[in-house]
């Protein structure tokens, strides 16, 4: 299973940033899909997750300004975050719960700009 992330760029402080999660199997097949980030020198965490019943949980540093989510008849996985700050800044990962079993992405860099 592959997981193809998309979206990321450089974008301005302040500004919106859409990713995107395109798995190579269908996205009913994960009890949980979500994304990661990993800033230089910095260990990865969770920024968003959303399982198969679409239920949805947030870090607190995104809370309020993002929103995760799953559409099955385009097989893919989304984050919008807004109000992005310099500390957004990272390599953000697509991850999938296939049973027991992560799966990663190779990852898509949002740079934000001051």
């Amino acid at each position: 299973v592959q997981l193809q992330a998309s979206g990321g760029g450089l974008v301005q402080a302040g500004g919106s940033v859409r990713l995107t999660c395109a798995p190579s199997r269908r996205i009913v097949a994960f009890k949980a899909m979500g994304w990661y980030r990993q800033a230089p020198g910095k260990r990865r965490e969770l920024v968003a997750r959303i399982t198969a019943g679409n239920e949805a949980y947030y870090a607190d540093f995104v809370k309020g300004r993002s929103t995760i989510s799953r559409d099955v008849a385009k097989n893919t996985m989304d984050l919008q975050m807004n109000s992005l700050g310099s500390e957004d800044t990272a390599v953000y990962y697509c991850n999938a719960a296939q049973g027991s079993i992560n799966i990663w992405g190779q990852g898509t860099l949002v740079t934000v700009s001051s």
